[in-house]
């Protein structure tokens, strides 16, 4: 992307987004809206890009716009700290999920493993188990 300008819609198609993706990411305040020429189409910079590349990989690792948004107000590399701290509280959630998934995995192998083994024509254990689980109270 150089140093050359580019339409909103040229930015998404470089970035891989929808153009209303970029928009929204305009009134969170997490992208800057260039000014509108009298004639012609706002156009954005290089920085623009790099800043919706940055935006981009932070969702790939899982931070929330709101997150990202903190990161993005800490951009100038002077507080290192608090870009930590909210990297840890997001390595803690990540670790938390993968426990839970581990937890789901071994529950469906269960009943995939029943499913597997239960050969006369009777209730589906897979079934039988969801219905259990979503008829009892809460």
């Amino acid at each position: 992307m150089a140093d050359q300008a580019h339409t909103i819609s040229a930015l998404a198609r470089q970035a891989g987004v929808n153009v209303e993706t970029i928009r929204y990411y305009q009134r969170l305040g997490l992208l800057r809206e260039p000014a509108k020429p009298v004639r012609g189409a706002r156009q954005y910079s290089a920085a623009d890009m790099a800043r919706l590349g940055f935006i981009k990989s932070a969702q790939r690792l899982g931070f929330t716009l709101e997150e990202i948004g903190l990161l993005l107000r800490l951009e100038d590399g002077a507080h290192c700290g608090e870009a930590r701290e909210i990297a840890e509280r997001k390595l803690v959630a990540v670790r938390d999920k993968i426990v839970d998934l581990q937890s789901m995995e071994t529950a469906l192998a269960r009943l995939v493993g029943a499913c597997a083994t239960r050969r006369e024509r009777v209730c589906c254990p897979l079934i039988a188990a969801l219905q259990r689980t979503t008829d009892s109270p809460e």
